[in-house]
């Protein structure tokens, strides 16, 4: 998952969280709310009684009278004013009932008792709690559609700068590792972002890469050097034992340790062909300029290496439907890649054993040709290594220099050629050679 959409989906989680504890809580916050604006504005008609009796009298309210009462007309509010039987001194706020004309009800009532020339007086202003909690529902859904407006809009927030915070990560990733063609060739270019440990991160795999190309150049000029070198001194030894062989004085045990030996040195020098061959694909010294139908290019190997088949008696069959032409290629190089194929197809074969070769269209732009053979068959954890060098399976039945299909990797890498692998013990092996189109080949 990535980094965003984790930092989206927690953000998200947060804020779900938060906003069902605040749902939750809500009832009893409204309650709260309601309840101290009702303290509220019992403080102020408290005040504005003790105002009015200051400024006028008392007798303003009694009119004469021993107390005094009043109340609204549907009982919601009340204001009660009457001399204090006892002396207790009273400023409480608190929920309580009274009786109002035969009616009980629930009422948050102020209680205060003040001296009016030296006369206790108990002064109550009510609001019955029906009045006082009847907007509660109303001012809840209203903070719920607060609530989640807010929460859609700080997401949207979240989202875009999450993305922009991000967004140098995902280039870093897109420019630096996604789908990179070893050796890295492309301009190094930072990536321009404010955040410390993303240009670090940046520095740091841009390093790691010159470090990569540095050394793998070493390695290719080695083995390039090196092939080429022993390329002098081997076709050297061979001329002095040709020479040799034209002595007739030799005896046969020494003629036979001189063809020995330039068997082996004949052997050395196809290694280093091979590898010499390897390292200038590596270094793209070959032009892909050339447009090859592989039917045609297939027949060429065919007619080559068809003797072959006669050492073993095998059978092949080639069967290509698709008319394709492939573009942007060389010639040279697909033959040595389909060569090997077919060649290690007879080399590891059975004896009366049979090789096919056909094709089809995967998709618009995929093109397949398959090689299949009713050969010995690679062991299945062998397969993801059959194309390093030197390595190959079944060495000790067969001789071979173990560089065929490392040829075929580099040559496929080069072309950008999927090389798929199927096979199973004693039953044979099928090697798929998948070639992307694109708008560069075109079906005829």
């Amino acid at each position: 998952m990535k980094l965003a959409t984790k930092l989206l989906l927690f953000i998200a989680g947060s804020k779900l969280v938060v906003s069902a504890l605040f749902i939750l809580l809500l009832p009893f916050l409204v309650d709260q709310i309601a309840s101290e604006y009702t303290n509220y504005i019992l403080r102020e008609q408290q005040q504005k009684v003790m105002d009015i009796v200051a400024k006028n009298g008392i007798q303003y309210y009694l009119q004469g009278e021993d107390s005094y009462g009043s109340y609204t007309l549907l009982k919601e509010e009340y204001i009660a004013l009457e001399p204090q039987v006892d002396k207790t001194i009273l400023d409480t706020i608190k929920d309580t009932k009274r009786i109002i004309e035969g009616d009980t009800l629930n009422y948050r009532v102020l209680s205060h008792t003040f001296n009016y020339q030296n006369k206790p007086y108990l002064l109550e202003v009510g609001k019955t709690l029906a009045s006082i909690h009847q907007y509660n529902q109303t001012l809840q859904r209203f903070a719920i559609y607060v609530l989640i407006g807010l929460i859609v809009f700080t997401v949207s927030i979240d989202i875009t700068f999450t993305r922009l915070l991000v967004k140098p990560l995902g280039q870093i990733i897109k420019t630096r590792l996604v789908n990179r063609k070893f050796p890295f060739k492309d301009q190094e270019i930072k990536i321009n972002t404010s955040t410390t440990d993303f240009s670090y991160l940046d520095e740091s795999i841009l390093i790691l890469m010159r470090q990569i190309n540095e050394a793998f150049a070493k390695e290719r000029e080695f083995t390039a050097n090196a092939s080429h070198e022993l390329m002098t001194p081997i076709s050297i030894l061979q001329h002095k034992l040709e020479n040799l062989l034209r002595d007739e004085e030799l005896s046969e045990s020494a003629e036979l340790g001189i063809l020995e030996t330039m068997k082996t040195l004949d052997r050395l020098k196809k290694i280093s062909s091979s590898l010499l061959l390897i390292s200038r694909i590596d270094n793209e010294q070959f032009v892909k300029r050339d447009e090859v139908k592989p039917v045609v290019l297939l027949q060429e190997i065919l007619e080559e290496i068809s003797h072959r088949l006669e050492e073993k008696n095998i059978q092949i069959y080639l069967n290509l439907k698709e008319d394709v032409l492939l573009k942007q290629v060389n010639h040279d190089l697909l033959f040595q890649l389909f060569y090997n194929l077919i060649n290690n197809a007879i080399k590891f074969n059975k004896e009366n054993g049979t090789i096919e070769i056909f094709d089809e269209l995967l998709s618009f732009n995929q093109y397949q040709i398959t090689v299949k053979d009713t050969g010995r068959g690679i062991a299945k954890a062998q397969i993801p290594f059959i194309f390093n060098r030197f390595r190959k399976s079944n060495q000790a039945e067969n001789p071979g220099y173990g560089l065929g299909l490392a040829i075929v990797k580099s040559i496929a890498a080069y072309h950008q050629i999927d090389i798929r692998v199927n096979s199973e013990v004693d039953k044979g092996t099928s090697f798929r050679v998948v070639f992307n189109l694109f708008n560069d080949a075109s079906k005829l």
